[in-house]
């Protein structure tokens, strides 16, 4: 089975293919990057506008790329939510009517399945079950997973997720969007120790997050010293530090309380060297085994989507001719494969 991937949730238009039996044999990824940075954020409309130019070029580039046409495609994935609603309306209705036009299913995918099954796509994906930490710029949950649509929710942010932090800090230091991966790189000239954040919430019982409280005191600390290039970097790294161990003391007492020993962590922040420096050390020393992506497929993409997908129609699910997407779709509501 071969399955055409759309992407659309956010600032991203991604399509790939992907092919059952061959893997990836096509990724094709434009970034609304440029466009939203003299804003400071992603504009919804304006996202949205650009998915409208960017979707059909890519979808036929994506082809060429395979050396392939309408006829070789066994189906459609689209990513259906949660994200922004015009963004995915834009790839949900060009998805649906290629589906239709060309004769085949089409499958709503949900955002955020799709990055837990990305490292699936690399050459030792894990086994089921596993823990996964599913880390980005709107998401930060603990999951057990069972196996495809068999998840149970362990621990999530109950307000800021980590990746938002990242940019909101990164914006306290005067950097540019997206944030977060800058912060990272200015974190690695920065000295440890010179400040010392708070871990939330790792001193009581339990597997939520927040980081709202992270990021007013990194604001505090940022106004009460003067903006030297290396103070800046001090606060960075104090700051990452302080994201990274929380997320890592969550992560072991979600091993703990679920008896596994393999984890599996994706999303944007799971591209954060530090972060996965640390998870490899403790998976390393409980002889446990941590499982990511590439980069590449730890933002938004349309790999992710495509396997997904391809997981869910080849189980017989598939959607009518109704496009609806879902900006907030919880994952437990998925039916189970």
């Amino acid at each position: 089975m071969r399955v055409l991937g759309i992407e659309t949730s956010c600032d991203e238009t991604g399509v790939a293919i992907y092919d059952q039996q061959a893997g990836l044999l096509a990724n094709q990824l434009y970034s609304q990057v440029k466009l939203h940075a003299d804003y400071g954020g992603v504009v919804p409309e304006l996202a949205s506008r650009d998915h409208v130019r960017k979707a059909v070029p890519l979808i036929q580039a994506a082809l060429l790329e395979a050396g392939m046409g309408a006829k070789d495609i066994d189906g459609v994935a689209y990513t259906a939510g949660p994200g922004l609603v015009g963004a995915l309306m834009v790839g949900a209705t060009v998805g649906r009517a290629l589906a239709y036009a060309w004769g085949v299913p089409a499958v709503a995918v949900h955002h955020m399945e799709g990055h837990l099954l990305a490292p699936m796509l690399e050459a030792n994906p894990p086994a089921f079950p596993f823990v996964a930490l599913l880390v980005s710029g709107g998401h930060t949950q603990l999951i057990h997973v069972a196996g495809i649509g068999r998840y149970t929710l362990l621990g999530e942010s109950i307000d800021d997720a980590a990746g938002e932090a990242f940019d909101k800090t990164a914006k306290l230091l005067g950097l540019d969007y997206p944030g977060g991966p800058l912060l990272s790189q200015l974190a690695r000239q920065g000295v440890a120790g010179r400040f010392t954040f708070p871990r939330p919430m790792t001193d009581r019982p339990g597997l939520d997050f927040s980081f709202s409280g992270l990021k007013t005191f990194a604001a505090n600390t940022v106004r009460a010293n003067d903006g030297d290039p290396q103070t800046r970097a001090d606060i960075a790294r104090a700051f990452e530090d302080a994201v990274v161990d929380t997320l890592l003391i969550k992560c072991r007492r979600a091993l703990e309380q679920t008896g596994l020993e393999r984890l599996v962590i994706a999303g944007g922040v799971s591209a954060n060297r530090a972060l996965r420096e640390r998870l490899a050390a403790m998976m390393r020393s409980r002889g446990g085994q941590v499982f990511y992506a590439r980069p590449e497929f730890c933002t938004d993409n349309g790999a992710m989507i495509a396997y997904a997908g391809m997981v869910r129609l080849q189980n017989g699910i598939m959607g009518d001719l109704a496009i609806t997407v879902r900006p907030r779709w919880p994952l437990a509501e998925l039916p189970a494969l």
